[in-house]
């Protein structure tokens, strides 16, 4: 568990006990994880009307919600497995502190999940797996855009766009399939070099020599800070918040239980798993095994002063991107595949400030804080979205590095399905059985 924090703990809700008459009567919908995904399903489900308690261990938006590079990604449709990754790997795994690195000793447990993955990218699943992306995208986007009105947090969204930044001709070459993949679905952007760079980034490295501007590319505030205040607006529908910890659920005909750490049982009529990194642990107890894996990600936040960052700026040669928030700059990404079980090597995070120095020459590396997530992954790129094996449970997880991005479509697809009411997405691309 990379945090702990105190103020998750004293949350107005976080303290509130169960009555004795709601043990007895069991919840009406349980949801296990305080993240992004539990925090949307919770709320819209509470919009419907109905009664919902969310169970999490550390607090709401305290673990891997909290630290994420705060991107409303509406436009990145392209499945991971697609984007040049299977072709860098032997470049980036070379580099034990580059974009993307596995631990020697992790690989044989890893590689079962590296298999997947491979094969995932092959050609005959490309189309496939672009749409059903721009498909949860779009939704994605409306989701959104109408849950922060709903819940008062538009002004917590900054419509900047993005700047991808090359720093040669044949980086920049590289990308251009992938640019002619997002403008079959309608997606905005324009290459730009020279002045058009400086104009939108002042002060970067004259080693950037091309650039991609994506003005639909959307940022928050903060995600932590997000997180919560969706989190109020459902406290204020009725939703609750239970601290405590998982340690195995139950499901039959009648509904689920939850057991906890402390030996006391909840029951439900219904029951989401959203619990990120781990939720694949809490499906075994239910018969389905889902290979998810961890990208453990690292970052550094930087006070407000140490640049004026305009907009997101994403180095994807590097795997890494900085972003602007409120409260401070954050420069993170890369990817680590090692498991929840091994510490966290903040090596990592000073090398991507290292190349953020080098990047944005005036930068002030000093006064930062370290941080590292897990994004709980599928080989696939697509998430786990639907029914369990077992009757009265239902998965959201595996977002990947899209969790903030597609919360409240997941939150839209679990409402519909635990309403009874037809999803507005074909869910089989996301079923838990696809494995």
């Amino acid at each position: 568990m990379q945090q702990n924090s105190e103020e998750g703990r004293r949350s107005s809700s976080a303290l509130q006990a169960p009555s004795p008459r709601e043990r007895e009567e069991g919840e009406d919908i349980a949801i296990i994880g305080g993240g992004i995904i539990g925090i949307c399903a919770a709320t819209l489900l509470s919009e419907a009307g109905r009664s919902v308690t969310v169970f999490d261990r550390t607090g709401i938006c305290e673990e891997t919600s909290s630290g994420n590079a705060a991107a409303l990604a509406f436009t990145d449709v392209l499945p991971l497995a697609h984007k040049g990754m299977v072709k860098q790997l032997p470049k980036w795994l070379a580099d034990p502190l580059g974009p993307l690195t596995i631990p020697p000793a992790y690989l044989p447990k890893l590689l079962p999940w590296l298999i997947r993955f491979w094969r995932a990218g092959a050609p005959k699943h490309y189309q496939a797996s672009l749409a059903t992306q721009a498909g949860m995208m779009r939704l994605a986007e409306a989701e959104w855009m109408g849950l922060l009105d709903r819940s008062g947090t538009r002004p917590m969204l900054h419509e900047d766009g993005s700047l991808e930044l090359y720093e040669s001709e044949a980086e920049f070459r590289a990308s251009l399939s992938g640019w002619a993949a997002r403008e079959r679905f309608g997606i905005g952007f324009r290459h730009v070099e020279g002045e058009e760079i400086a104009a939108l980034q002042p002060g970067l490295a004259p080693r950037f020599v091309k650039g991609t501007f994506v003005p639909g590319w959307k940022t928050v505030a903060d995600p932590k800070l997000l997180g919560k205040a969706v989190w109020a607006y459902a406290e204020k529908l009725g939703a609750r918040f239970e601290h405590a910890r998982v340690e195995r659920i139950e499901a039959d005909a009648k509904g689920a239980t939850i057991v906890l750490a402390d030996g006391t049982r909840r029951t439900a009529k219904k029951l989401l798993i959203a619990a990120g990194a781990w939720s694949h642990l809490l499906a075994r107890n239910l018969g389905d095994r889902i290979p998810l894996e961890t990208e453990r990600g690292y970052n550094t936040t930087l006070p407000v002063s140490a640049f004026d960052v305009k907009r997101q700026l994403i180095f994807s040669g590097h795997g890494f991107v900085i972003t602007p928030l409120e409260t401070g700059v954050r420069v993170g990404g890369a990817v680590e595949l090692g498991g929840i079980d091994r510490p966290p090597n903040f090596a990592r995070s000073k090398a991507m400030l290292e190349k953020a120095k080098r990047f944005l020459p005036g930068l002030d590396p000093s006064g930062g804080r370290e941080w590292m997530g897990y994004r709980p992954s599928l080989p696939d790129s697509l998430p786990v979205i639907g029914a369990a094996r077992a009757p009265n449970v239902f998965y959201a997880f595996g977002h990947g590095h899209l969790g903030l991005t597609q919360a409240a479509a997941t939150g839209r697809l679990i409402r519909d399905l635990i309403l009874g009411q037809t999803p507005p997405l074909d869910l089989i691309p996301f079923r838990a059985q696809r494995f």
